[in-house]
């Protein structure tokens, strides 16, 4: 588009000419700065959906590292394959930002349960990635299965939607060993760097799990209170039901 401009620019045509680009290239150009604001959106929300799960502020950043580290990866695969940006691949980035988090989500979710239960950071980071390496693998395989008809099929409109598969299969492929690796040491690095500043998730980890038994311990106490004063009712048929 910007070829087809320029070459309409030097062709200076009267004042009563104009030139503009209709179809697919309209939209292209359209939708370009709307697909900005829908991924910076989708990095704020799988933020903040993170931190309330997480109940933290610096395991969302963990997860989310993925996502910059896919782009690359992501374009990659385009040239390589000898397809372009458009409006389909670049919803195939978006799918490939929902699918890369979840191999650091099942890192994380894991390495956090196992240091609940006691285990040192570092076993548990060891530990925690060797659990998880099958899941991934196996979710990775079923993704990559799952786009493999999109990727070989054809009929009308088929060079189009290949884009999508492309960008997901090489996006997730290529990546997958690289956030193996990176998403337990930027898992440490973190935690150094927010017991640093205070703001560290482990701090302030035990004061909820005594807040939260103390709340389980609070309401067993009521259901027992409110169970032992329940009055005993006769049914119909003149047995006791309590």
């Amino acid at each position: 588009m910007e070829v087809l401009k320029k070459a309409v620019a030097d062709m200076n045509l009267p004042i009563a000419y104009q030139a503009f680009v209709t179809g697919k290239a309209r939209e292209m150009e359209k939708t370009f700065t709307e697909f900005l604001w829908v991924f910076l959106l989708s990095v704020v929300f799988m933020y903040m959906i993170l931190a309330s799960q997480f109940e933290s502020l610096i395991h969302p950043l963990t997860i989310l590292l993925s996502l910059p580290l896919s782009v690359p990866f992501a374009l990659f695969s385009l040239w390589y394959t000898g397809n372009t940006l458009n409006l389909y691949s670049a919803l195939g980035i978006l799918v490939l930002f929902g699918v890369v988090k979840k191999n650091a989500i099942l890192q994380i979710d894991h390495m956090n349960s196992l240091r609940a239960h006691g285990m040192g950071r570092a076993e548990a980071i060891v530990q925690g990635n060797r659990d998880r390496l099958r899941p991934i693998l196996m979710t990775t395989l079923a993704l990559v299965a799952g786009m493999l008809p999109l990727w070989v099929g054809t009929g009308p409109g088929a060079e189009e939607r290949r884009a999508i598969a492309v960008v997901v299969i090489g996006g997730q492929t290529l990546c997958l060993l690289l956030t193996l690796l990176v998403t337990p040491v930027a898992y440490a690095l973190f935690e150094d760097a927010a017991q640093l500043l205070k703001l560290s998730a482990p701090s302030l980890a035990p004061w909820r799990r005594q807040a939260r038994q103390e709340e389980r311990r609070t309401w067993r106490q009521r259901l027992r209170r409110r169970w032992r004063r329940a009055p005993i009712q006769e049914l119909p048929d003149g047995t006791a039901d309590d």
